[in-house]
């Protein structure tokens, strides 16, 4: 989706700062912990089994929806307190569109939308979590992004293993600004990319743990930034990962059908699957879905793997929840359904 969410739908900023002079506050943020982490209760029990050589976790990757109530085709601010205790469930939660930083005096100043992030994490129990994004100051942020910026980039950890590091990395480009008549979907108002983590495993096994959200919306400029993106991603990982185990999720926005008259009509006649397969050969991946001969490989929300450095990864089930984050009413609780895999792993040989 869009860095708000809506992709191919207009926001105008005459809508967003009518809501800021309406309810005329400042944004706030959440605080930052010196050691990349925020802590949370740990009333909850891990769902994973575990010996000393090694055991099974879950890792939940899902957008949440959190954008700005004003602009959201979703009810974020009665949905996001109904996901919090849903997410509980999971061993490692990887969040899309969950917003925990704000341009001082920007478009998001006085909306509620500043609340969501506390209230997404509110009936959560993994006892590590990501801290807030650190501000465009302390990413490598070009300078003419600056100026269409709004908000951070909506990724965050959750989990009941131990993580070190928030490295947070924005594209390098992105098109898009407020005014969709641009034919882009929004995409420079936030700091879109990717956040790099350390997860521990119970014996001491340590996996990179990528959480990210693609470029959206479907002109010609935005499928040239979404190949550079993940060209982006795959240096990065050639050069940060080497060597190293991976888990890699999130929103790619990338409809991976193969060309024909039942792909997505964003799949671009099978170019999001070549930027995909690239992707995966350039860093050694596995697709969890191709791991498991999971149903629907063409969905945007994926989830990649890779074994390394003393530690055997081995995907065993693929699986998304549209059926149990609904509402009471069997509604969705976001525009996306998230995608649960389930990992096992062993030191390697």
């Amino acid at each position: 989706m869009t860095a708000w969410g809506i992709a191919r739908r207009p926001v105008t900023a005459a809508l967003l700062v009518s809501c800021c002079l309406a309810l005329g506050l400042g944004a706030c943020s959440s605080s930052d912990d010196s050691d990349g982490s925020d802590a949370a209760p740990t009333t909850g029990a891990p769902t994973t089994t575990a010996t000393g050589a090694g055991g099974t976790f879950s890792v939940l990757s899902y957008n949440v929806a959190g954008l700005p109530a004003e602009v959201s085709k979703e009810d974020p601010a009665r949905h996001l307190p109904l996901v919090s205790p849903k997410l509980d469930a999971f061993d490692v939660v990887l969040t899309q569109e969950d917003f925990d930083w704000w341009k001082p005096g920007g478009l998001a100043a006085g909306l509620d939308f500043v609340h969501y992030h506390e209230r997404l994490r509110a009936d959560t129990t993994q006892q590590h979590q990501t801290a807030a994004h650190p501000g465009y100051e302390a990413v490598d942020l070009a300078a003419d992004r600056v100026a269409d910026l709004q908000i951070g980039d909506g990724l965050g950890v959750l989990s009941r293993f131990a993580i070190e590091g928030n490295t947070r990395v924005p594209w390098t480009a992105c098109f898009g600004g407020i005014d969709t008549s641009d034919g882009g979907a929004a995409d420079c108002l936030a700091m879109k990319g990717f956040l790099l983590t350390e997860l521990t495993l119970a014996d001491g096994s340590v996996v990179d743990l990528y959480d990210l959200h693609g470029e959206a919306g479907g002109s010609e400029r935005d499928q040239a930034l979404q190949a550079d993106d993940f060209e982006q991603l795959a240096a990065y990982i050639g050069t940060h990962s080497k060597g190293h185990a991976v888990i890699l999720g999130g929103d790619t926005n990338l409809h991976t059908d193969p060309p024909g008259p039942d792909a997505h009509e964003d799949s671009a006649d099978g170019q999001d699957l070549e930027i995909w397969t690239t992707f995966l050969a350039a860093t050694g991946l596995t697709d969890s879905c191709a791991a498991t001969s999971c149903d629907g490989p063409g969905r945007i929300d994926k989830i990649a793997y890779r074994s390394g450095a003393g530690v055997d990864l081995e995907a065993t089930a693929h699986q998304f929840h549209g059926d149990t984050f609904v509402d009471d009413a069997g509604d969705p609780l976001s525009d996306h359904e998230p995608l649960e895999v389930t990992f096992r792993w062993a030191p390697a040989a």
